[in-house]
């Protein structure tokens, strides 16, 4: 049992017993826990991937409790003795919370790999190695077909999805994850404990696969800190924002997050919006898109959904999709119109709910038949019910027009990116034991925003 655990367990007991409030309990493990407190864990935990969109390369990162000398990782071909070593780098991180715990972060990014070639490897050092795990180097070029599972708001607790997801990985189904927003409910809860906690849970999937992210609501607190520190996205900003290239699609992370919360000010909006427009427009140069025609982008809260909360998505001028201030500034419904976004993913809402082709409220079908087929909009999916403590979020009891199906089942999204025009997406639903409840193929014989309009005409 790790520290984490031993924390967790003895803090849940105590509450159990005499119904302490949480800082009297945090002073008790401080007092009675004081190794696990003082950090003298050097063992790597918490281990996980992520893509750089090289197909020769893979960052891995993990935790340690204790400062260590060592931050390597020792690989090689599946088979083969583990004879290639990487050292990286380590970083200390204090979380916000009263107990001011202090977490090693360590990064090694691996280079020189074969394209869809199976390595084996094990992270840490002379004083603690972590167990032998594999992973696939993604694939190069852009005419193979890339399979992702995507998902939001899956905490710790009440983690529905995970024992599917521990399975399909372990056959070898997945070659990337995309997780957009809301960890662990929340990493910075009872000092950062649930955090790892969170992490070491996801070590089952993320050790083997790219574990790829975008920030949530849940990861707001000490400015993001948790949420920046424990993971390694491509780029230099610190995890918020940040676009890759995986087959035949370029799929771009925003930070929606940005849109709420203005402790900092809108300069946070202003950057993210600048660089937005300046990744969009290098993905839509014609020898970029010609390459890779899907842009794919992940959020955590929605421009639309039918849930009956009171979320930014149920009002008719939803932040998101309309901007801030009377003037809606930074508008990021046009911005993904204007460069011809195919797909937008999102979460936030505990349910999943996939729409027709739609822009400004005005549903753009390819046709009455086949909605699907040379859409004259982007299509949106909501998927956000992999599972935590909060349970579902109840909809309206009417279908707004653009919907095309809703379920408040737990489960996660299944896509696979066929080739450069179909793009095909399932619904697992872990309520009905992995039955598939809904599913939809996206064919687009063109790509960008020309296509709306000549579409248009067709339709």
């Amino acid at each position: 049992m790790t520290c984490t655990q031993i924390l967790l367990y003895v803090k849940r007991m105590v509450c159990f017993a005499v119904g302490m409030a949480k800082s009297s309990i945090a002073s008790l493990l401080l007092v009675f826990l004081p190794i696990c407190y003082g950090q003298t864990d050097p063992q790597p935990q918490q281990i996980h991937l992520s893509s750089t969109g090289d197909p020769t390369e893979m960052m891995v990162t993990w935790v340690t409790l204790a400062q260590t000398e060592y931050s390597v990782v020792q690989y090689n071909k599946a088979g083969l003795p583990l004879t290639l070593q990487t050292s990286g780098t380590v970083t200390k991180f204090t979380d916000g919370g009263s107990a001011h715990r202090v977490l090693w972060m360590h990064r090694v990014k691996l280079t020189g790999l074969m394209p869809d070639q199976v390595y084996e490897y094990h992270c840490g050092g002379m004083e603690g190695w972590s167990a032998l795990y594999e992973f696939k180097a993604l694939q190069s070029g852009v005419d193979w077909s890339p399979r992702m599972a995507v998902f939001g708001d899956m905490g710790s607790v009440n983690a529905k999805s995970i024992s599917f997801l521990q399975e399909e990985t372990q056959q070898g189904l997945y070659d990337a994850f995309l997780h957009v927003g809301d960890f662990a409910y929340n990493m910075d809860t009872d000092n950062a404990l649930v955090g790892d906690d969170f992490m070491n849970q996801i070590q089952s999937i993320a050790a083997y696969v790219p574990y790829m992210t975008c920030p949530g609501n849940h990861e707001s607190a000490y400015n993001f800190s948790n949420y920046k520190n424990r993971f390694s996205m491509p780029g230099n900003t610190e995890n918020i924002y940040y676009s890759w290239n995986i087959g035949p699609a370029h799929i771009i992370s925003i930070s929606t997050e940005v849109y709420f919360d203005y402790q900092y000010g809108i300069e946070q909006i202003v950057q993210q919006y600048k660089w937005l427009e300046r990744d969009l427009q290098e993905a839509t140069k014609p020898e970029n898109r010609a390459q890779r025609p899907w842009i794919i982008t992940m959020g955590h809260r929605p421009m639309y959904c039918s849930n009956s909360d009171g979320d930014d998505c149920t009002k008719h001028e939803s932040k998101v999709r309309t901007g801030i201030t009377s003037e809606h500034l930074f508008r990021l419904e046009d911005l993904f119109y204007k460069y011809g976004v195919d797909l937008m993913l999102w979460a936030h809402e505990h349910s999943y709910e996939r729409l027709f082709p739609i822009y400004d409220r005005q549903i753009c079908n390819g046709s009455v038949e086949q909605p699907y087929t040379n859409p004259c909009a982007p299509v949106h999916l909501t998927t956000g019910s992999a599972g935590c403590q909060e349970d579902h979020d109840p909809f309206e009891k009417d279908y707004p027009p653009w919907t095309a199906f809703r379920s408040d089942d737990y489960g996660y999204t299944r896509m696979t990116i066929h080739n450069k025009t179909h793009l095909y997406m399932d619904q697992v639903s872990v309520d009905k034991q992995g039955e598939v409840i809904d599913k939809v193929m996206i064919i687009k014989e063109e790509h960008g925003p020309d296509a709306w309009i000549r579409n248009k005409l067709k339709a």
